[in-house]
C-alpha cells in the first residue's frame, strides 16, 4: 500500500521536472511509458526497506494508541513472541527484495539508464571516456587519454605486451580510430618499440591499420554497467574488471554488496520500527511517525554518503556498504532492550 501511494507521487514529481526535456527531444510515448515502468521497479527496489519501515511504524502505532499492545503483553506473552510475526513478515519481504534486487532491478536499471542518457542527458557521455586504462588479459595492457564514442577515435594511445615481468613490445600512437567496415584499428603517427635480449628496435609509420586483441568496448566502458547485470553475471563482470585493472572496482563492489545489505536492512529497520512505535506516547501516532522518519532520513544519509565515498576514494566497499547496517543494528538492539523493559 505504501508503494502504491508513494511511487505515483514520485512519478508525478519526476515527470514534472523532466517533461520539458522529454518533449524537446521527441521521446516516443511508448519509450516514456516503459521508462516509468522501469523507474517504478528501480526506485521501489532502493526504497523497499524504508517503505516497510514506515508501514510498520504506522500500524504498530495504531495498536499502541488503542492500548492493544499493553493488553497483549499484560496477558503474559513475552515481547519476543509479540515480535515474531514482524520477523516472519520481514523475512517474506526480504526474500522478495533479494529476488527483486538480484534479477528484476538490473533489467529495470538497463532501461532506466538507457532512456536517461538517450533523451534526458544527451550532452553527457554514458561511457567512461577519460584516462581509460585496462588490462586486456594476463599479458596485454592498453591506455587512452580520451576517447569519443561518436567518432570511435581516441587520443594518446598506448599498448603494452608483457611476457612474465618482461616488456616485449610497446605501441604508441597519437590517435587511434576504429574502422567499422574493416573491423580494424587505424593508428596515426604509429611507433612500435620491441625489446629482445636487451636490444631495442623501433618501427615507425605515419599511418597504419592493424588488428588488435581487444574490443571497442574495452576503450569505452559503460559507467552504469554493474547495475544492469544479474548477480551471477555481476560476479563474472567484477572478476573481469579486476583483471583489467579498472578504476571503478569500488563502485562495482558497492553494487554487489548492496544486493545483500538491502535485505538485511529490512530486518534491522523492522526491529527499530517496532521498538519505537510499540510505546503509547502523549503525541500519538504523529510523534512516532516523526521519530521514525527522522531515523529513516539519517539512515539514507549514511547509506548515500558512504556509498559515494567507496566509489570515489580508497574506502573499502565492504565498510561503506555495511557500516550503516552495523550502526543501526546496534541502535536496533538498544531500542529493543528498552522496549522490552
Amino acid at each position: 500500500m505504501m508503494l502504491l501511494l508513494f511511487v505515483p507521487i514520485g512519478i508525478t514529481v519526476d515527470l514534472a521536472e523532466k517533461v520539458g526535456r522529454i518533449i524537446e527531444n521527441d521521446a516516443p510515448f511508448g519509450e516514456v511509458a516503459f521508462y516509468y515502468l522501469n523507474f517504478t521497479v528501480y526506485f521501489a527496489n532502493l526504497l523497499f526497506p524504508l517503505f516497510l519501515f514506515l508501514s510498520v511504524i504506522w500500524f504498530t502505532s495504531k495498536l499502541a494508541n488503542n492500548t492493544e499492545i499493553v493488553a497483549f503483553l499484560s496477558s503474559g506473552v513475552s515481547f519476543t513472541r509479540f515480535l515474531r510475526p514482524y520477523i516472519i513478515g520481514a523475512t517474506i519481504v526480504a526474500s522478495f527484495a533479494m529476488f527483486l534486487g538480484m534479477y528484476l532491478a538490473p533489467i529495470a536499471s538497463q532501461g532506466f539508464n538507457e532512456f536517461k542518457f538517450k533523451y534526458l542527458r544527451k550532452n553527457k557521455s554514458v561511457q567512461q571516456t577519460r584516462d581509460v586504462y585496462q588490462q586486456i588479459n594476463d599479458n596485454d595492457y592498453i591506455y587512452v587519454s580520451s576517447f569519443s564514442p561518436k567518432t570511435n577515435s581516441g587520443q594518446n594511445f598506448t599498448y603494452e605486451h608483457f611476457e612474465g615481468n618482461e616488456l616485449k613490445y610497446k605501441i604508441l600512437a597519437d590517435n587511434i580510430r576504429f574502422i567499422d567496415k574493416d573491423s580494424a584499428y587505424q593508428l596515426t603517427r604509429y611507433i612500435k618499440r620491441s625489446f629482445d635480449n636487451g636490444v631495442e628496435t623501433v618501427e615507425k609509420e605515419n599511418r597504419i591499420q592493424m588488428d588488435l586483441p581487444f574490443e571497442l568496448e574495452d576503450l569505452t566502458p559503460v559507467e552504469y554497467a554493474a547495475e544492469t547485470k544479474p548477480y551471477g553475471e555481476l560476479l563474472d563482470f567484477i572478476a573481469s574488471e579486476k583483471r583489467k585493472g579498472s578504476k571503478n572496482i569500488g563502485r562495482y563492489e558497492v553494487v554487489k554488496l548492496k544486493k545483500w545489505s538491502l535485505p538485511t536492512s529490512i530486518f534491522i529497520l523492522t526491529i527499530i520500527a517496532v521498538a519505537v512505535s510499540s510505546v503509547k506516547r502523549r503525541g500519538g501516532m504523529g510523534v512516532n511517525l516523526a521519530l521514525g522518519i527522522s531515523i529513516a532520513m539519517i539512515y539514507v544519509f549514511f547509506d548515500k554518503v558512504f556509498g559515494v565515498m567507496a566509489g570515489q576514494s580508497s574506502l573499502p566497499a565492504v565498510v561503506a556498504v555495511w557500516f550503516p547496517n552495523v550502526l543501526f543494528g546496534i541502535l536496533a538492539v538498544y531500542l529493543l532492550q528498552n522496549a522490552k523493559r
